[in-house]
């Protein structure tokens, strides 16, 4: 596939952070990007930290795009469609990063057949270290589903999923980000309590974070495995392991991904 013109629909924080590690990866070249934003002041921002070709028209983007981002959110993509769908050419390979949005959804959107790959990034592509949850239609040759994919692990992992699996990416992908959130500032409050100052506490507790899911990725061990062995027998770990049991942890959070999933299948 040729590798011409990246444009983007909407310059929000994901289309940055898909921006921005394509620039860093010196997968794209800036000259060779152009966004569009209806907001002047996110136009300027965009042109003047990327340095790409920036719009405020829609419909030039749409226009000169070979893959084009939709980087809108969900509830603004059919005013955004409806006002590129004209503008699409049979040749152009559209990557949808909004939520809840079927393959299916977005097609009737353009009214006619498309090139379409649907993806579910996460708040940490934001710092590139993202996950990607990617799916495409039956338009989309292996050669363009490797281009994609380049562009798309510029800002961190991204796996082929089946369609049927990417409401089960936005439980466990998509929106996790908050739960670990939450899990941190939970530790780092436990830690203020026990006499930490509040910013070490944060950064005890993040690096902790950072360290485990490091270890899960790069020791390919099972994540009880790696549990076991921080557990020494009648030590403080497993100590907190049994209260954790005790309250539901894992009960909890198996609740919490599923509502998440659940929710996205009803958007």
């Amino acid at each position: 596939m040729k590798k011409g013109t990246i444009g983007f629909i909407g310059t929000g924080n994901m289309a940055k952070a898909i921006i921005g590690g394509m620039l860093e990866k010196g997968i794209v070249d800036a000259a060779n990007i152009m966004a569009a934003d209806k907001m002047e002041a996110a136009v300027k921002e965009a042109a003047e930290r990327f340095h790409i070709q920036t719009t405020t028209d829609n419909k030039t983007v749409a226009e000169a795009a070979e893959i084009l981002f939709l980087a809108v959110k969900p509830q603004f993509m059919a005013e955004a469609v409806a006002e590129i769908k004209d503008c699409i050419s049979d040749e152009t390979l559209i990557v949808s990063i909004a939520a809840g949005k079927t393959i299916q959804n977005i097609t009737d959107m353009f009214g006619k057949e498309i090139r379409l790959v649907r993806c579910m990034p996460n708040a940490p592509a934001l710092v590139g270290a993202g996950c990607t949850g990617v799916c495409r239609n039956n338009k989309i040759t292996n050669e363009e589903m490797a281009r994609v994919m380049e562009l798309l692990s510029a800002f961190g992992l991204a796996s082929e999923v089946s369609e049927h699996l990417m409401d089960a990416v936005v439980g466990v992908s998509g929106s996790s980000p908050a739960y670990v959130f939450m899990f941190i500032e939970a530790m780092a409050d436990a830690a203020v309590a026990a006499g930490m100052p509040r910013n070490q506490a944060y950064q005890f507790a993040a690096q902790s974070v950072l360290g485990s899911a490091k270890m899960v990725l790069e020791t390919g061990k099972h994540p009880g495995e790696l549990k076991d062995m921080v557990c020494s027998p009648a030590g403080t770990t497993i100590e907190a392991v049994r209260v954790l049991e005790e309250k539901g942890f894992r009960g909890a959070v198996m609740d919490a991904v599923e509502a998440c999933v659940n929710k996205s299948k009803n958007m």
